[in-house]
């Protein structure tokens, strides 16, 4: 509360001491707000109120607090979604790691130079963290170890999926690269199927037999569980259609790899259950 006097209350020494400035009365102690009672004050809330006559701050635990529910958090957890496979024959020793909830570390060495650079594709696009290691019998040709390094990485794709709760389920990508432009649609239904539309006008890239690409990715449908449609919208370079594949398949499946907020951690499916049948 503040007192002012006027000037014209007081006489002519009073007043020209009061033009100076108005008189102003302060309580030793300021009044406390009232609140509703369900919001009490606690002890230490009213020595602060009190303390030095400053001016008065209510603590946190005495203003009314939400009922909200909180937000949804990613299932995934710190260490990421993690597959890993070791798939040893006569013909070739594999290791595959990915991460799918990762930064896109690419570290790929399968003795096969254009799959190596095709693996990294698929770790910077589509954010995973990929490590292959692989040795085979290239001195007959790349055929096994092209399809063996496949093989494994699609089993540590369905191990890093777990049971799927949560995620998109399906990704659908288009990536240009120069005069190519490919189309990839995905369901990580559980059914292994591809479809496969590309027409490569050569058949090397490098010392990379372009066959390998269909069986590459016929390989990688078959032990993940997953619909793999492939389909090419234009390209007259082999390297450009290949690499625009590779690029529209990281970002598909990224797309359905990834968590959906709203479906709150259950299974994309209206069966209840996505397997690998």
């Amino acid at each position: 509360m503040e007192l002012s006097i006027s000037c014209r209350l007081l006489n002519t020494t009073a007043a020209a001491a009061a033009a100076t400035s108005l008189v102003t009365y302060k309580p030793r102690h300021t009044s406390i707000p009232l609140l509703p009672l369900k919001h009490s004050l606690s002890p230490l809330t009213l020595k602060q109120m009190n303390n030095n006559n400053s001016q008065s701050t209510l603590s946190c635990s005495s203003l009314p607090q939400s009922n909200a529910t909180p937000a949804p958090t990613s299932p995934s957890t710190a260490s990421g979604r993690i597959g890993e496979v070791d798939r040893v024959t006569k013909e070739t020793n594999v290791w595959v790691k990915i991460n799918l909830d990762g930064t896109g570390v690419a570290n790929s060495t399968t003795s096969i130079p254009f799959l190596d650079h095709m693996l990294d594709q698929l770790a910077s696009h589509g954010l995973f963290d990929v490590h292959v290691k692989a040795t085979g019998d290239i001195h007959i040709d790349d055929h096994h170890t092209n399809e063996d390094v496949a093989l494994a990485l699609g089993t540590a794709l369905l191990q890093s999926l777990g049971d799927r709760k949560g995620i998109n389920r399906f990704g659908d990508f288009s990536a240009p690269l120069d005069e190519a432009l490919v189309h990839v649609s995905l369901d990580l239904s559980g059914r292994p199927h591809l479809s496969y539309g590309l027409n490569i006008p050569t058949s090397r890239v490098g010392t990379y037999d372009t066959q390998l690409v269909e069986h590459f990715f016929q390989s990688l449908v078959n032990t993940s569980g997953m619909t793999l449609h492939i389909r090419q919208l234009a390209g007259k370079n082999s390297h450009h259609i290949i690499e625009a594949t590779f690029k529209a398949f990281a970002r598909a499946l990224r797309q359905a790899t990834e968590y959906d907020p709203r479906r709150l951690g259950t299974i994309p499916s209206s069966k209840g259950v996505l397997s690998r049948s």
